[in-house]
């Protein structure tokens, strides 16, 4: 294979029409990406989307924990092997876009050569503005909560070897001229503490990513930080290597849009680029932020709840509820659920984040005669109280008092029974806002709780809450409300409509290397949504598997269900994995070793061996219905607003459940009916770019008759007409789609997906749903032209 070379573009489109998602690591680096890449084209994709690709841990299989920015990684093939990749593609008419991860970095003191240097030489070297240290805390010194035991219990084992102190495979580089002390002064001579891992929790003193001190955050908005750590990138797509990015967690940044700005600007505007920013109910992007869009997860939640029954939700929850009789506040009920997690982690897994802005808002009150006197108490209780009830993930430079409003200063205040020390609430959301200066310390204020409060959200919805309360599980997404898991078709089409007009380059995606099912997955589990007593019945038949506890048994055999063969090897740790982020019988720091047990054991003998799917007849039923939805969802993702995003592995049916069970490696596959749907869907795209990349370019339609709220229809520029059966169990009950028709606009229609039937379009030629869907549950039409 040849190189890119240095300068050279390649005639590509700066804009995506699709991408498709690789994992790479080391058992699939970039060669592997080159051998897939004719099978991927062929597709109907315009550009590959890599997972990080600058050098990280070795052995690492997903990339996030980097460890150098100069370089691209070795065990990918290094930059000669990104280049050689980046020339295949292009050859077969494809772009790339790279995951970049610019909050953290590996905090590994053997393999991360800023934070080695850090640790070697202190304050004063170089590298010491990279990272958020508060030296402040403790004794000044930074923390590495890396020791499996305390300090006596593995003294012994640690040994000082060619200047460097050793223990247990770890390595961490000594201060000058300190290698000739005994052991006990050379530990305290070092500018790092070494401590047991549990310390972390209370007294570490850098930032980290959400409550994983094994990644660092990097001070990108210092200019001198960002032009490092993005050199080797933006020399890459100056090469004309890469032509896009995806930014992952910008909610982790000091400066969202101040960062954005800057990489736009070393960039030259030339990348197209999405952010991993996660949208929270009516939230919407900044306007200001020079960005295509998102990366999806507002869309794949609008997605999966345009195809969820409201009303079976709702019994679907009070079933829940009946069967596995949980308090209201331990996922009983979701707002209360949710609430407690709040509070749980930021009182229990940020009490370092929460100490930190604590001591920064008393040196912000001892430094202003006009804020005295406020105790660190109240203080930190402000804090907590404010963190707690953010709606979103973070405030942003502007339309932070619209999301941390008087009201919550009101609620918070509620915790404080003396009311002159409630003003402490004031304080903090004035120094939350930027309110109160604009000094060192306020900014760093003001940073801080906005990392916090998204590492917050993210920590207590997504990684507790989720796993705690689980009527439907096809609702616990990444940017889903299980309290509220259905979208009307009205939704829908607004969403599309306001994405069609100010984001039109937005990502759009069903399955990712995040998600906690499959899109395919989760299509099984929100058909439950339509039948509530069958869903009943099939836990009735299984019973007699004695489980752990009820709330284990209804989401193990929903995950089972939605899974739908048994497979004790992937179901088992899935369902482990549930109960230690839930975090109310074990955790991953403090396991209950015989519950789990106990949960092993059920999921073998229960969901890991039985065929929840087959179980019954009015299961098995349920299969055609499972299968409208899955190419439904898909060709409404395939053809809405925005750049449509394949995850690896799901041009076919693709059944995978939380990490590590979703990043296999690529691997080509027979080809099934969602293979021709991506086909034809993304062929339309490449030929006719301007149906689905126009702003304005979408338009709803409406069928008419008994079984009009079965359809969702909409129009791409008055080009292309997607129409797709929406909650079909309901449908036939409802006795199919009778008389129900669906006006197309005027002109001849040609059905892409059996390349024969053709349709006239008009008022004077309704067109009956009965015919449109009756070889398959979607229509794909394009309009002939003459």
């Amino acid at each position: 294979m040849t190189s890119l070379p240095s300068g050279s573009v390649p005639p590509l489109p700066a804009f995506p029409t699709a991408t498709y998602r690789l994992q790479l690591q080391p058992d699939f680096p970039f060669s592997a990406a080159e051998r897939a890449a004719p099978h991927l084209a062929a597709l109907g994709i315009s550009h590959l989307h890599l997972s990080p690709v600058l050098e990280a841990v070795p052995g690492s299989t997903h990339g996030y924990d980097v460890t150098d920015h100069r370089s691209v990684r070795a065990e990918l093939g290094g930059e000669e092997g990104l280049r050689s990749l980046a020339a295949t593609a292009a050859s077969h008419g494809l772009g790339l876009v790279v995951d970049l991860v610019p909050n953290h970095m590996a905090a590994s003191a053997r393999h991360n050569h800023a934070l080695r240097a850090v640790l070697r030489d202190g304050p004063d070297s170089p590298y010491a503005r990279w990272f958020d240290v508060d030296r402040s805390a403790g004794d000044g010194r930074l923390l590495l909560p890396v020791l499996p035991a305390r300090l006596p219990e593995v003294r012994d084992r640690l040994e000082v070897v060619d200047g460097s102190l050793r223990l247990d495979g770890q390595d961490f580089p000594l201060r000058p001229g300190t290698e000739g002390l005994p052991l006990d002064e050379l530990l305290d001579a070092q500018w790092y503490r070494l401590a047991w891992w549990r310390l972390a929790r209370t007294e570490l003193n850098y930032r980290r990513f959400f409550t994983i001190s094994e990644l660092i955050g990097v001070r990108v908005e210092d200019p001198e930080v960002f032009t490092a750590t993005h050199a080797k990138i933006v020399e890459l797509v100056g090469d004309g290597v890469i032509q896009g990015l995806r930014i992952d967690h910008p909610d982790g940044l000091a400066d969202p849009q101040g960062y954005l700005e800057r990489l736009s600007a070393a960039t030259g505007g030339r990348c197209w680029t999405v952010v991993e920013k996660i949208l929270t109910g009516p939230e919407v992007l900044p306007a200001g932020w020079p960005v295509a869009g998102t990366t999806g997860y507002d869309a794949l939640r609008h997605v999966d709840g345009v195809f969820t029954d409201p009303v079976g939700a709702d019994e679907l929850a009070d079933l829940y509820r009946e069967s596995v009789s949980r308090a209201g506040d331990r996922g009983g009920r979701w707002e209360a659920t949710e609430r407690r997690a709040a509070y749980e982690v930021v009182g229990h897994d940020l009490a370092a984040e929460t100490a930190v802005l604590t001591r920064i808002a008393e040196r912000v009150c001892a430094a202003d005669p006009a804020l005295r006197d406020h105790a660190p108490w109240a203080l930190r209780t402000a804090v907590r109280e404010l963190l707690v009830r953010m709606p979103v993930y973070r405030p942003y430079r502007t339309g932070g008092e619209e999301v941390l409003t008087p009201e919550a200063a009101r609620g918070a205040k509620a915790a404080f029974a003396v009311p002159e020390e409630a003003a402490a609430v004031d304080v903090v959301r004035a120094l939350a806002l930027g309110t109160l200066g604009d000094g060192p310390e306020h900014r760093a204020f003001r940073a801080r709780f906005a990392q916090t409060s998204s590492a917050l959200r993210a920590k207590s919805v997504e990684d507790t809450a989720f796993y705690r309360y689980t009527p439907l599980l096809s609702a616990n997404e990444v940017g889903g409300d299980a309290g509220r898991p259905a979208v009307s078709v009205e939704e829908f089409h607004a969403y599309c409509g306001r994405i069609s007009r100010d984001w039109p380059g937005t990502g759009t995606v069903l399955s990712t290397h995040d998600t906690k099912r499959s899109a395919d997955v989760r299509a099984a589990i929100a058909v439950l949504s339509q039948c509530p007593q069958v869903w009943a019945d099939l836990l009735g038949e299984v019973a007699g598997v004695p489980a752990p506890d009820p709330h284990v048994a209804w989401t193990a055999w929903q995950t089972a269900f939605g899974f739908g063969a048994p497979d004790a090897d992937r179901l088992g740790p899935a369902i482990l994995k549930s109960v230690r982020e839930a975090g109310l019988r074990t955790s991953w720091t403090e396991p209950d070793a015989e519950y789990e047990r106990a949960v092993e054991e059920f999921a073998a003998a229960g969901p890991g061996r039985i065929p929840l799917r087959a179980a019954s007849e009015a299961a098995f039923a349920l299969e055609p219905h499972i299968r409208a939805h899955a190419l439904g969802a898909l060709l409404v993702q395939l053809t809405m607003p925005g750049v449509p995003e394949l995850y690896q592995n799901t041009e076919r049916e693709y059944r995978a459940l939380v990490d590590p069970d979703n990043r296999a490696p690529f691997a080509v596959g027979a080809d099934d009916d969602h293979t021709a749907l991506v086909r034809a869907a993304l062929r339309l795209r490449r030929e006719r770019p301007a149906a689905f990349g126009t702003r304005d370019g979408y338009a709803p339609l409406a069928a008419e008759g008994p079984a009009a709220a079965h359809c969702l229809a909409f129009g791409r520029s008055d080009e292309v007409i997607t129409a797709v059966t929406r909650l079909p169990l309901r449908l036939a009950e409802a006795g199919g789609w009778q008389d129900t028709e669906l006006v197309l606009p005027e002109g001849r229609w040609a059905d892409t997906l059996d390349g024969v039937r053709e349709f006239i379009g008009g008022p004077a030629t309704e067109l009956k749903l009965a015919e449109l869907f009756a070889e398959r549950p979607v229509a794909l039409l394009a309009r002939v032209r003459d």
